[in-house]
């Protein structure tokens, strides 16, 4: 990885899994976080979580995120229901990545027709309400090749992996790592903490660093508490916070 002048150094603070019932979870930490000064935040908003969420019927919500797009947020698409309700999985390995590593990767198996079908109805959601879109997150960041092809056809700039920004529609990759903790027992809170800290020590240099927080964070104070400590260092240290579509306006191609 190349190392990046001090002062062109920046953090990307992206919330996964932004929806009314996860917004409680939310609220503190980004309470927080606004009392630290300007430090925007990129939103990925899922349009009917686990399909009891619908942003049509939670007016109130949508009023919160015009309020955060004028305070110089970003909004974007991630998946649509961000709950796996495809076909059985075929076969061992994509029993594990769909049944055991996770029960949310919506797009994971999805074949073009249907990847598409729900990432307009999607981008048609951000248009009713007025709300910009540049990028598309797939839930637990795993796509099929009938989502990508699907990507191709749209009108986005961006998505992103665990490690990587695309430019769309060619995917041209571009090195953005990313810290993430698995929060949902003690004994992977504490493995997180260990492994984020020596991410971040690995990637002191890095020209960008991203933080991928989850409402499962906010619910324990261990990680609530890491977010924000590790969000002053970053600042403290000279990283610029930005959102993923100020960040890639500001990068030139590769």
């Amino acid at each position: 990885m190349r190392e990046a002048p001090a002062d062109s150094r920046s953090l990307m603070l992206v919330l996964h899994d932004v929806a009314p019932e996860t917004w409680p979870d939310y609220r503190p930490f980004v309470e927080a976080v606004d009392a630290m000064g300007d430090v925007p935040m990129t939103w990925l908003v899922v349009p009917d979580f686990h399909h009891r969420n619908a942003l049509a019927r939670s007016p109130d919500f949508c009023r919160l995120l015009d309020r955060r797009l004028a305070r110089g947020d970003e909004l974007a698409l991630h998946g649509f229901y961000h709950a796996d309700d495809g076909p059985a999985p075929r076969g061992p390995a994509e029993y594990f990545m769909r049944r055991i590593y996770t029960h949310e990767g919506e797009f994971y198996a999805l074949e073009q027709r249907e990847a598409l079908q729900r990432l307009e109805a999607g981008l048609a959601l951000f248009a009713s309400q007025g709300w910009p879109v540049a990028g598309f997150v797939a839930p637990a960041w795993l796509m099929s090749e009938g989502t990508r092809q699907a990507l191709r056809r749209l009108p986005l700039r961006y998505t992103s992996t665990p490690q990587h920004l695309y430019r769309l529609p060619d995917f041209t990759a571009i090195e953005a790592p990313g810290l993430v903790w698995s929060a949902r027992s003690a004994w992977r809170r504490g493995m997180s903490r260990m492994l984020c800290d020596w991410q971040a020590r690995r990637w002191r240099q890095a020209e960008t660093l991203r933080l991928g927080l989850h409402p499962v964070d906010m619910r324990h104070a261990s990680a609530r508490n890491y977010w924000l400590r590790t969000l002053r260092e970053l600042i403290e240290q000279g990283r610029e916070p930005l959102t993923k579509s100020a960040w890639l306006e500001r990068r030139t191609c590769p």
